[in-house]
């Protein structure tokens, strides 16, 4: 099944899969089942099979499935299995936290360049980065093989600097403002709003 048949849903749930099974790998668990991840996961076993379903035949009858392989799997699936370079636009306090954030690094995604359009910021330095000006951006991903944006910026400025990334040729953009990002056909947007998320919670307090 070709990446534009599977369910968005489904893809934003391998992530947590894949999470799971590595931490049963570093508890030396050899194998697992689909009622085990989702009793860790809160999710039922049937959910877990038919997503992993959309992706071939994974475990055997009676055994489960393999740890190691079914994660190893995942990370091909999600193609996690290499370094992804990544610019991070917004060199403020978020943007700071993001670039110290080990676990990117982790698992595969690696901040290669900075970006801001403060002059007081530009030329100087976010931890080892130079911070460089956003209308660079352009020229710079090509030259770095830049393929993701992380956009940490206020939600005023963020649709023009989803501008500039698709002009860039980035395709795939991480946005943590509250601002509605309108991308090109071939660009994909995942949003993180904290506010979002709260007022969710709320509704059940």
């Amino acid at each position: 099944m070709s990446a534009p048949d599977i369910p968005e849903i489904v893809v934003r749930r391998l992530p947590l899969y894949l999470r799971a099974l590595r931490v049963m790998a570093s508890e030396g668990r050899p194998v697992t089942s689909s009622r085990e991840l989702g009793d860790r996961l809160h999710m039922s076993a049937a959910q877990i099979r038919k997503d992993l379903s959309h992706f071939g035949e994974f475990g055997t009858a009676g055994r489960g499935y393999d740890v190691e392989p079914l994660a190893e799997e995942l990370e091909r699936i999600l193609n996690v299995d290499r370094a992804w370079p990544v610019a991070l636009i917004g060199a403020g306090a978020l943007g700071r936290a993001i670039l110290h954030y080990e676990g990117l690094q982790e698992r595969g995604f690696r901040i290669a360049a900075v970006f801001d359009r403060d002059l007081d910021k530009i030329g100087r330095h976010l931890g080892r980065l130079r911070i460089f000006d956003v209308a660079a951006l352009p020229e710079l991903a090509g030259e770095m093989g830049l393929e993701i944006g992380i956009v940490a910026v206020p939600a005023s400025a963020a649709q023009s600097v989803a501008d500039a990334l698709a002009r860039s040729g980035i395709r795939a953009i991480l946005n943590y403002t509250s601002a509605i990002l309108h991308v090109p056909d071939g660009v994909r947007v995942y949003d993180i709003d904290p506010v979002a998320g709260l007022q969710s919670l709320t509704y059940y307090l």
